[in-house]
């Protein structure tokens, strides 16, 4: 049998966007997947009790929504169905009542009070040029096609959240829905850039939506899988590639891994020189992970909270503040941040029977093995009193078990590396195409690329373009 022109090693969002990218192009393509099945971290598994799915990883899917690439794809004809919760976001406070990102700009800013008027003067030009802002955005270091959009975003995304939210917002929740929204990017929130992903996100909640898909991230994995199947391509799965010479010489072999295990793998076919570069690589904080049956709903003091897809569980902008700089200086917080996924409310197909799912986590210090359920499930009963008693079965994931369930998450950090204003462009290392290694048959398409961390493929969609323009004549 013929050798294919491209093996891609791994198969979770980036992995499958490459694979898909150059079948699509008429090459010959193969994934190689470790696990049983393919998709990385979107999978979905009986965590707790045989019949109740569990989001192993990402959930909620602002990013896969919004993703240039993922919307080019059929992947409704391919068996995925997105369900839109009414409210993309809550974030309760300690009065009893909620912080709403409502689809509408107009009715999100009507819950903001005073800082109504600045909520909606700092989105409202970005969602109305959303379709022309997204492709720059989740792209390298380019020229954008619409540099006086781009240069509009920049003049607030270069900011720490911190400097953002003091120069707009006044109130107490306009601060606090800035900052669970920025506090996404896994850093201190007075980093500069930490403002680029709340205004993402903030965004991409008025523009496309906070969605979830049916039957669990799996079906989006399926999806994709089909989709590539479909273009002639293969999949192996059960089978772990740890030396480079296990693959054969003929094929461009493309890695949804991060730095370190690049170097692992395919080191001995890499100049010294790279490889340094490589080593400097920075990993940022990890996730503790919880899963749980619950009797019902969580009983959330405001009622709307209920409605919502995401909870941002995490009070004031200076508690969330706070918690994201004692993770990145390695000290564990009794009261974290804690992001909350409410699948089965939205989806009856997460359970067997009338009793409801909870998936949430809390960022820790990387490589953390500390179990931080107790203050995850404190967190939320603060603002749903009686919670704790409608916990069924439980089940947690340090940062270090989550590296163990996937290779990618080193020291528990989901997004690939962390996301400083020197390693967002320059990751892994600063080259012309950051996707191409100094071996013309080695390449890497995963998050530790730009545009980095999140399930949108888009690192995958770049890593193959950047094939086809070293190896198109293939």
């Amino acid at each position: 049998m013929a050798k294919p022109d491209a093996i891609v090693i791994g198969s979770g969002p980036n992995g499958l966007a490459t694979a898909i990218s150059l079948s699509q192009a008429g090459w010959s393509v193969k994934v190689v997947e470790a696990h049983d099945k393919p998709g990385g971290g979107m999978r979905t598994l009986s965590l707790t009790r045989t019949g109740y799915r569990h989001d192993i990883c990402s959930a909620i899917h602002p990013m896969a929504a919004a993703s240039p690439f993922f919307r080019s794809l059929p992947l409704e004809e391919h068996g995925l169905e997105w369900i839109y919760p009414d409210y993309p976001l809550a974030h309760p406070t300690d009065d009893g009542s909620a912080v709403i990102m409502d689809h509408s700009i107009e009715k999100t800013s009507m819950n903001l009070g005073i800082d109504s008027r600045a909520y909606r003067k700092l989105f409202e030009p970005l969602v109305d040029e959303w379709e022309n802002l997204v492709s720059d955005i989740l792209a390298p270091l380019h020229w954008p096609r619409h540099p006086m959009l781009m240069a509009k975003f920049g003049l607030n995304a270069h900011k720490s959240a911190e400097k953002l939210i003091q120069q707009n917002f006044e109130g107490k929740k306009g601060r606090a829905l800035f900052a669970g929204m920025a506090a996404h990017s896994v850093m201190p929130l007075d980093h500069k850039l930490t403002s680029a992903i709340g205004l993402v996100l903030g965004v991409m909640g008025h523009a496309t939506g906070w969605p979830m898909p049916k039957g669990g991230s799996q079906s989006l994995s399926d999806a994709l899988c089909s989709v590539f199947e479909s273009h002639g391509g293969t999949i192996e799965t059960n089978r772990n590639i740890e030396h480079i010479e296990e693959l054969p010489d003929e094929s461009v072999k493309i890695f949804d891994v991060t730095p370190r295990q690049l170097l692992e793998i395919a080191g001995p076919q890499l100049p010294n020189a790279y490889k340094k570069r490589l080593k400097r690589y920075r990993y940022g904080p990890g996730v503790c992970k919880v899963d749980a049956i619950l009797n019902q709903p969580i009983p959330w003091s405001d009622p709307k909270c209920r409605k919502a897809g995401t909870v941002h569980v995490g009070g004031t902008f200076e508690e969330i503040k706070h918690s994201e700089e004692a993770a990145w200086k390695g000290i564990h917080t009794q009261h974290p941040y804690v992001l909350v996924a409410q699948q089965s409310i939205f989806d009856s197909s997460r359970t067997p029977d009338d009793s409801h799912t909870l998936w949430a986590y809390c960022h820790v210090p990387h490589g953390s093995e500390e179990n931080m359920t107790e203050a995850i499930l404190n967190q939320i009963e603060r603002f749903a009193p009686g919670f704790k008693r409608t916990v069924v079965d439980i089940k947690s994931h340090t940062a270090i078990q989550l590296q163990n369930y996937n290779p990618n998450y080193i020291g528990g950090d989901i997004n690939g590396g962390s996301q400083t204003i020197t390693q967002l462009f320059s990751r892994p290392v600063a080259r012309f195409s950051p996707y191409t290694t100094p071996k013309d048959d080695i390449f890497i398409c995963s998050s530790s690329t730009p545009p980095g961390g999140g399930v949108h493929g888009m690192c995958g969609f770049h890593a193959a373009q950047a094939v086809l323009r070293k190896h198109g004549d293939l």
